[in-house]
């Protein structure tokens, strides 16, 4: 069977770019508006990513530019500009860098939205890492979790998904995993295991707490690393503040289990049994976004996947 439209799997996933983002534009901003980058306008200036949301060219050795492609990336890099220096103090005591904007660009006529220049954070992808090799990670992850899950001010950005009680997703959840059991994405046994893990996290009790400060969409794809340590942690587009439920959920898009179990365990008693049946649902809803639209990016197709066995211990 096929998946419903929204699922097809001949359709790329990725939303298409709504701006030309070319080495000439990239040039022009950084020229006009980084003049506190010493030779801005004179420093190589290499493409390095293009995500749903945003370009990433590389400045020279030490900077990278940062654009929105669409827009409805366009707020998240205002949200970047608006709180990672909040932010940064405590992270980085952590031992772990984040990209704090040193440039706050604006638009102008020839680009529409806001910018920035951020520090290039040296080091592997976390998705090229083995999972088996992640173990190292957990204590410098947890460190930067606790520094980062403290109570967030009233004016922190809003996020209609991220940090929500997980109620507010049941709908998109139920929908999704039934269309990738209808195509044979899945298998009615994968499917048993990521509803077990849904219902579990519904079935207790929501955050009580304030609202504490989030990433938002932290997965091996957002870590940076040195194979077993930990260096970074990039991409703050979705920072909002709620429940840390939807941070930890990482337990499971990252680590094996032996490196889940450090993981854990290095975090102390920051968060209840209830917390972390929460965080597993939210693995679960994660890993099932990957597997419906992730077909023109197969790493974060195999991030679904694992994801979906590592939902199949119970720690």
């Amino acid at each position: 069977m096929a998946l419903p439209e929204q699922y097809a799997r001949t359709v790329p996933d990725k939303p298409a770019a709504e701006v030309t983002i070319d080495e000439p534009l990239v040039r022009h901003l950084v020229s006009s508006q980084a003049s506190r980058i010493p030779q801005a306008a004179t420093l190589p200036l290499v493409r390095a990513a293009e995500g749903w949301d945003c370009a990433v060219w590389r400045l020279g050795d030490a900077h990278a530019v940062r654009l929105p492609r669409r827009a409805a990336a366009a707020p998240l890099i205002q949200h970047e500009q608006a709180s990672l220096s909040l932010l940064a103090p405590a992270v980085e005591a952590s031992g772990i860098r984040i990209p704090v904007p040193i440039v706050h660009g604006t638009p102008d006529s020839r680009y529409p939205w806001a910018w920035s220049v951020v520090p290039w954070i040296a080091g592997d992808r976390g998705l090229d890492v083995p999972r088996g090799e992640r173990t190292g990670w957990a204590p410098t992850l947890a460190a930067a979790l606790a520094a980062l899950h403290v109570p967030a001010p009233p004016s922190h950005p809003d996020n209609p998904v991220r940090g929500r009680p997980l109620v507010s997703r049941a709908t998109v959840f139920e929908e999704r995993l039934r269309a990738l059991v209808s195509a044979a994405v899945i298998d009615p046994d994968d499917a048993d295991v990521l509803a077990g893990a849904w219902s579990e996290g519904v079935a207790v009790r929501p955050w009580p707490g304030t609202p504490v400060w989030i990433h938002g969409d932290l997965h091996p794809g957002n870590l940076v690393a040195s194979g077993s340590a930990l260096t970074g942690i990039i991409d703050f587009g979705d920072v909002t503040a709620g429940d840390p439920a939807y941070d930890l959920a990482v337990a499971w898009l990252a680590f094996d289990r032996d490196g889940r179990e450090g993981f854990i365990a290095a975090t102390g008693t920051r968060y209840d049994d209830a917390t972390w049946a929460r965080a597993r649902a939210w693995s679960a809803a994660v890993a099932v976004l990957l597997l419906a639209h992730s077909d023109d990016e197969p790493d974060y197709a195999r991030l679904g996947r694992g994801a979906l066995a590592e939902l199949t211990y119970r720690s």
